[in-house]
């Protein structure tokens, strides 16, 4: 195993859509998996959520950690981590970064998997929900990586 380097961690991050969110609940570490995307411009990770546990004891406590991998085999992966804290998008800013995410995970889709899909709603099932959907912001504090293979 060795470390992967830091060009390399942003491009797995560029390139990948599903992580895993760590945070605290009450004082025990719980990890979910979600859909993202990785905004370049600000170095960040956008996603979007309804309201809930994971929300609330994120606006508590906003230290949280994100994984993404890609694992060919047992012998053979990448993996990045982030340590980060969690932002909560409001108004203009939530509009145009949940539009972002929405044609970012689509180009992705497209290009991993050969789907095309014309709506949000096609790769998720939090924006039929009666309330808006909350957007939030994971800004990296450090960022590392290891790979094996």
């Amino acid at each position: 195993m060795k470390k992967l380097p830091k060009d390399e961690c942003l491009f797995l991050l560029k390139n990948n859509y599903l992580g895993h969110l760590a945070y605290l609940n009450r004082g025990i570490p719980e990890t979910l998996p979600i859909t993202y995307f990785f905004d370049e411009g600000t170095r960040s990770i956008i996603s979007y959520s309804g309201e809930g546990v994971k929300i609330k004891m994120m606006r508590e406590k906003p230290q949280v950690s994100f994984q993404v991998e890609e694992i060919q085999n047992l012998k053979e992966w990448k993996s990045v981590l982030i340590y980060g804290r969690f932002e909560e998008l409001e108004a203009i800013d939530a509009k145009n970064k949940l539009h972002q995410f929405s044609e970012g995970v689509k180009s992705i889709l497209q290009k991993k998997e050969n789907i095309n899909l014309d709506y949000l709603n096609e790769f998720s099932s939090k924006v039929v929900t009666p309330a808006n959907p909350i957007v939030y912001r994971i800004n990296i504090v450090e960022i590392k990586g290891k790979q094996r293979g």
